[in-house]
């Protein structure tokens, strides 16, 4: 067992007042640095770096960056739900670990959908019925996992599915 236990930090978010969800770091009692090539290889990371060594990766909906000895979770529900997910990373590291002779570990991030290629594809109104400011905005959430196509709501059919299919070939989850 690489990963013995951990200890949960709920905060909300300090640069967005009216957020409602709430944002999560689990501090580890060990260091999983040596696990992250094989998580990457595993989970399918988003963004890999490899000083300060970090993993990055889309899943339940979340952003989730696993460090040496913190992850962090983005934009949760409760509590509730960063357990949860905390737990489940838990045992992939622990699961990961026992079985890290059978993986090829992979320092390799994966393609991400750009911020212009998105803008390109929303109707560029500025309207906030989004609650974002401006479409551009929009586009750097939608990157960053906590928007998507489904947020928009001036987008038609049409353009929500030309966006779907863009995100569709970066998405792991």
């Amino acid at each position: 067992m690489l990963l013995t236990g951990y200890s949960l930090e709920i905060f909300k978010s300090k640069c967005d007042a009216k957020a409602k969800g709430v944002h999560c770091f689990a501090h580890l009692n060990d260091d999983v640095a040596e696990v992250l090539p094989f998580l990457n290889t595993v989970l399918g990371g988003f963004v890999y770096t490899k000083e300060p060594p970090a993993l990055t990766l889309k899943n339940y909906g979340k952003l989730i960056t696993i460090h040496p000895r913190k992850i962090a979770v983005n934009a949760l529900r409760d509590r509730e739900e960063g357990e949860k997910i905390v737990a489940w990373l838990q045992r992939e590291i622990n699961e990961t670990w026992d079985k890290r002779a059978e993986i090829e570990p992979s320092t390799e991030s994966m393609q991400q959908p750009t911020l212009i290629e998105v803008l390109k594809l929303l109707p560029k109104t500025n309207c906030r019925q989004c609650n974002e400011a401006t479409c551009m905005v929009f586009a750097a959430r939608v990157i960053e996992g906590s928007l998507d196509e489904n947020d928009c709501p001036p987008l038609e059919s049409g353009q929500r599915q030309t966006l779907r299919d863009y995100l569709s070939q970066f998405r792991f989850d």
